[in-house]
């Protein structure tokens, strides 16, 4: 499938009327299986990149290059729409925003998201008006490629501790109307926020589900009018959590009861085979 097809085909996703779910993915291999059951496009996550770099999230440790060589790697291993989480630009001017965004078109992606934290502890979200001028150059980017780039905003709020629904919301409208085509408040406390953010935009917003104790169903979300769901990094935590306990075994109990639940050498092998021709 080209880019132009790809960009196509996940713009319409966007524009039914039902919930779909966008799986994280942070490699080519965990693409490959998101692909082979039956996902209609892939999202990356920074922190699953990082945790396989083995680095922290958050803290910069992953370069704009790194991720997205890696998103390149994961647009080249399927035939599916990929979405980059392209954390803040990798950049605090509108300028890096927007470079960021075109780099992004040219390796294959048709999607990615920006935030509004600034990944210093001091001071952790930009201030408004800064925020709503990366927005702004960001979607001016997207709309400069060749083919409709669905653009993300992040109002991080939440993420960084700072509990402000209303500010939320005041950003989200803001993006909305700066040009964003999705808009994402990630770690929102409750059901009842995701209606309220759901209610005052009039553009599909994202829930990022995957995070410990919360026990929200696809259901649930899509009737308080969330229209795509996210993962972050919890399939890449779930796979490494597997991996400690499989390890863990081993070297505790002597045991490889593990295997049982793992994929056999010839399904993994089966999977990471070449990419089919559309």
């Amino acid at each position: 499938m080209q880019t132009l097809d790809k960009a196509l085909a996940f713009q319409g996703l966007h524009t039914r009327p039902e919930l779909f779910v966008l799986p994280n993915a942070w490699d080519a291999g965990s693409a490959k299986i998101l692909e082979s059951l039956g996902y209609p496009a892939i999202a990356t996550t920074s922190a699953g990149l990082a945790f396989s770099l083995g680095r922290r999230d958050g803290e910069g440790a992953v370069s704009r290059s790194e991720n997205l060589a890696n998103a390149q790697a994961i647009v080249q291993a399927t035939n599916l729409p990929v979405s980059a989480d392209l954390e803040n630009g990798f950049g605090d001017s509108p300028e890096e925003v927007a470079i960021t965004i075109r780099m992004a078109g040219e390796v294959g992606l048709v999607g990615g998201s920006i935030e509004d934290a600034t990944g210093s502890a001091a001071s952790p979200i930009y201030d408004f008006n800064h925020a709503l001028e990366r927005i702004i150059a960001g979607v001016e980017a997207a709309r400069s490629l060749p083919f409709p780039f669905t653009f993300v905003a992040r109002a991080e709020n939440f993420s960084a501790g700072i509990h402000d629904l209303d500010e939320t919301i005041h950003r989200l409208i803001a993006f909305e109307r700066a040009g964003a085509d999705v808009l994402f408040a990630p770690s929102l406390p409750n059901l009842e926020a995701i209606r309220q953010v759901c209610e005052a935009l009039g553009k599909p917003v994202n829930v990022v589900m995957g995070l410990a104790g919360s026990k929200l169903t696809v259901s649930e979300l899509e009737r308080a009018g969330v229209r795509r769901v996210s993962v972050g990094s919890s399939f890449a935590r779930a796979a490494l959590g597997a991996l400690r306990r499989a390890a863990l075994e081993v070297k505790n109990g002597g045991s490889f009861d593990y295997a049982d639940a793992a994929l056999t050498f010839r399904e993994a092998n089966t999977l990471m085979g070449p990419t089919p021709k559309p």
